[in-house]
Formats: structure tokens, sequence, C-alpha cells
């Protein structure tokens, strides 16, 4: 099949990743393979196949007319059968296959973060537009349920996220803190990922665990919750022990060279993050958000969100435990291998496209 996945950048987020993931995977399958990016390239492109064919429009403005029309000649040159639009790429696809004969099919999937707080969504674009998919796949059971009650598409399923570990290539740089006692949080730095229940809960730990540290692994926007995080960090408690590492290309040597994976967002879809934790053989603690707690099932450590004493708590339980973190490893990693792993999901995103 001659398929096309379509996202606003290649910035190291979830929805990205999962749009390089799908790209690379198809094109294994032997699948015309095309990755479409519209706004902004960035760290991912490096982990492009060479089997996938590349397309950047250098979309400017709110609609981006020159863009829109290039990504409807591409289309049509190449006898696109699915384009599966990420996000809100789905606006530019919608533009580009409007007036267009022959139209191919149209998938969007719906990676939104913030699925536990879906009364703040505003929802009415998407309504207008969705009478144009052929297909709506949402990362959780929240985010089904919102599309199946407020789109107009008929045909809405879910569909877990998968996860590839990333070819292994050597920390660029060495972590600081003490080896077997590191922490990390992989989650660019937004306000839903909540690093500042973080802080809080690395705070209440008890001193016998000040030789451990925490390493926060995304994106820095430089906004202001960007600032709060770092204000927090100044802390005497703190400011030894966290460390900012960035967004970083050498991401599966951070996460080996770290022993606890945490998230503690107030709300989620379906982390990456989390699968690439357990591909990693990491134990985890995350708050109850999204998929959060179907990902984790009884193989790691699940607390409710905005909660840091429970967080530290629970991080308390696994820094406290080697053979608990042993175990919680194993079983966590055995979990995304089997739940969550490439092939599963290629054969039956193969099959949606098919009766899409």
């Amino acid at each position: 099949m001659k398929l096309l996945q379509i996202i606003d950048s290649l910035e190291a987020g979830g929805a990205e990743r999962m749009a390089v993931n799908i790209a690379n995977v198809l094109a294994k399958e032997g699948h015309d393979s095309h990755l479409c990016v519209t706004r902004k390239e960035g760290l991912l492109q490096k982990a492009i196949d060479s089997d996938v064919t590349y397309l950047f429009l250098n979309k400017k403005g709110k609609i981006g007319w020159r863009a829109v029309f290039k990504l409807r000649s591409y289309i049509k040159q190449h006898q696109i059968e699915v384009v599966h639009a990420h996000s809100t790429s789905a606006y530019i696809a919608v533009l580009a296959l409007v007036f267009l004969k022959n139209q191919p099919k149209l998938i969007w999937h719906d990676h939104y973060g913030k699925a536990d707080q879906l009364d703040q969504r505003p929802y009415t674009i998407w309504k207008l537009i969705s009478v144009f998919f052929d297909q709506i796949i949402s990362v959780n059971k929240r985010l089904k349920t919102w599309a199946e009650k407020e789109l107009k598409c008929k045909k809405v399923l879910y569909l877990e996220n998968f996860a590839v570990k990333a070819p292994t290539v050597p920390l660029l740089s060495p972590l600081g803190g003490t080896e077997g006692k590191r922490i990390v949080c992989l989650a660019n730095l937004r306000e839903q990922k909540d690093h500042l229940n973080l802080l809080q809960a690395f705070e209440r730990l008890a001193p016998e665990y000040d030789e451990w540290t925490l390493h926060l692994c995304g994106q820095d926007f430089q906004d202001a919750y960007s600032k709060e995080i770092q204000h927090q960090i100044q802390k005497p408690a703190l400011s030894s022990r966290v460390f900012l590492l960035g967004s970083r290309p050498d991401v599966t040597a951070v996460l080996s060279a770290c022993d606890i994976g945490v998230l503690s967002s107030k709300s989620e879809g379906l982390p990456v993050a989390l699968l690439e934790y357990g591909l990693c053989s990491l134990p985890v603690v995350v708050t109850d958000v999204g998929a959060c707690k179907e990902v984790v099932a009884d193989c790691g450590l699940v607390v409710p969100p905005e909660h840091p004493e429970l967080l530290a708590a629970a991080l308390e339980e696994l820094m406290s435990n080697r053979q608990l973190r042993d175990r919680y490893a194993v079983q966590f990693q055995e979990q995304v291998q089997q739940h969550y792993g490439s092939d599963r999901y290629v054969e039956q995103l193969v099959k949606i496209y098919k009766e899409a």
C-alpha cells in the first residue's frame, strides 16, 4: 500500500515518535511508506529510516496555502492510498484532500495529551472537519468515548500506542549523580506533565535517600512553566540532586543509565515514554491518568495525580527495595513487549487502512 503519515513537527514528543515509528515499521513490512512534516523539523529526523520517503512542507502562517497545494500535489504524484494524519496535522490534510478527485482514505490519529481534561478541549473545529475522516484512532478509551460523543465520524476505535527501542548510542555526556541511584522522567517541559508535583515529591524524600538524583529529560520551551521548574530546582534540598538534560538524541542510553522511571502527569493520552521505560527494563512509578494504569497493570506502582506525598511514598518503596525494583523491571519489560510491540500494532493498523 502507498501510505502517508503527516505530523506537524519532529520535536521529541509522543505523537511525533509514533508518526516516525509507524512510518518506519510500515516500510520494513514492504509498504510504500511516506512521512510528511508540516511545520518544523527536529531531533527525530535522524530516526527516520532510509526506506521512508520524506517530505517537509515548511508551512507558514495559520493556513499556509502554499504548503496545502504542495501536499495535494505530492499525494497525487505518489498516488497515496491512505493519509494518516496525527493530531493537529489533520487540518492541512483536510484542506489538501477536500477538492481532490480520487481521494485517498483519511485517518485521524488523536494523541491528545490532556485526555483527563476533555471538558476544556475546544471541539467545534474538530466536529466540523470530522465529517471528512474515514476513521478515527484514539490512543486511550476516554478519547474514543469523546470522539464517539462529539464528532461526526462514525468509525472510531481505540488502538494502543507501541514503542520500538531506538538503536543504542553512547551517552553524549555523562549523567550526574551516583550509579545505581538515578531516577529519570522522560517528558517535555509541559504543564500537563506536572514536573512540579515530581519536584515536591522528590523534596519530601527522607534524608537517607540524599544520594539519589533526579534527571528530567525533555524539551525546554523556555516559557513560564520552565522558569517555575528552574526556580524550584534552586531550593537547597534540590539544587545538587536535580538535573535538566533537555531534549537528547541518546534517550535509550540515558534510560539505560537510570534505575527508576517516573511520570508525574496530571493528564495523559498513552505516553510513549512509559513504553520506552519498559523496553529499557526500568521499574516505574506513574500517576493514574490516561492509559497509564492500563499499561502498567500490576507491573509497577500507580498513584493518584497531584498528590506529591503519595508519589514520594511510592518512590521510596522502590528506592528502598532493590529486589522489588528488579522484579518490576522484568515484569514491566515483558508486559510492554507482549502487549505493545510493533508486530501486533502493524497487523491491526493495516487492517484499519483496508477497512476504513
